[in-house]
């Protein structure tokens, strides 16, 4: 089995358009469904896909809701929903009981903000998932929110966004990803790692991630770390092939059994979805 956790879909063609990607973006911007998406995995042997709402339109994630609901090889969706808009609540009671919504993902780890804190509340009520598109400076607040709330599961996204050098990761990054990772309420993503590598084109050599992803593995250990690709924004640097290939080979000297849970099984810990048609 293997889940990717992190695609995301999109269709300029509609009369109201989208409102990522960009106009300007000639090579995101075009029509990107999942047929597209399983021309370029199922060979692979990806099994399914948690989908991430990018545009902030509230009314494209029942679009992808739609679409998973035709489609079983989405095994359900990660929304956008924004806590500081007025109808965040209702927005997400309502989305919250569809069996394919899984949580929501932001873009800052809330401190000290009630706003968010009770959108937090909410989301655990619920039992949803909260991902986090954030960076090292956010990671501080990051474990603050999972000692808040340890009833949340918290998903970093795309390596909490280090840059990939072939080195030593970055010192402040290590030292929050320690500190989140002190707190078993949160996963990471091994996504983002051809976009984030400062060579270009990104290596093919396993060797030149494995720093950062070193530091991950000694911190989230073999249960809670996610395979992910961040299709269709990795195909800008390399192809599905490669971005998997990285991932086992990274991984792969951790034993069978370690590479099925982070190429699907801790999926299932992080999102609680359920096998589809």
């Amino acid at each position: 089995m293997i889940v990717d956790t992190h695609t995301h879909f999109y269709d300029p063609t509609r009369p109201q358009g989208v409102p990522w990607p960009d106009r300007g973006d000639q090579f995101l911007y075009r029509r990107i469904m999942p047929d597209d998406f399983k021309r370029e995995v199922l060979s692979e042997g990806v099994t399914g896909t948690v989908v991430v709402e990018a545009s902030a339109w509230v009314e494209d994630n029942q679009w992808v809701l739609d679409l998973a609901e035709a489609d079983p090889f989405l095994l359900g969706l990660v929304g956008h929903l924004e806590p500081p808009d007025p109808g965040f609540e209702s927005d997400l009671n309502r989305f919250a009981g569809h069996d394919l919504f899984y949580g929501i993902r932001l873009g800052k780890a809330p401190v000290d903000d009630p706003v968010y804190f009770r959108a937090l509340e909410q989301l655990a009520a619920h039992d949803l998932t909260l991902d986090l598109l954030v960076g090292k400076e956010w990671l501080p607040g990051v474990a603050a929110c999972a000692a808040r709330f340890p009833g949340l599961r918290i998903v970093l996204n795309h390596l909490a966004h280090v840059p990939v050098t072939g080195g030593r990761p970055d010192d402040e990054w290590a030292s929050g990803i320690k500190s989140v990772a002190a707190h078993p309420n949160v996963f990471c993503k091994i996504s983002g790692m051809v976009e984030l590598a400062q060579d270009t084109p990104p290596p093919e050599d396993p060797a030149y991630y494995r720093p950062v992803l070193d530091v991950l593995w000694h911190a989230f250990g073999e249960d809670r770390l996610l395979y992910a690709s961040n299709w269709p924004v990795s195909w800008r640097y390399a192809t599905y092939r490669q971005v998997q290939s990285l991932a086992i080979a990274c991984f792969e000297s951790k034993g069978s059994d370690v590479l099925d849970k982070i190429m699907g099984g801790n999926s299932r810990e992080a999102y609680r979805w359920v096998p589809r048609g």
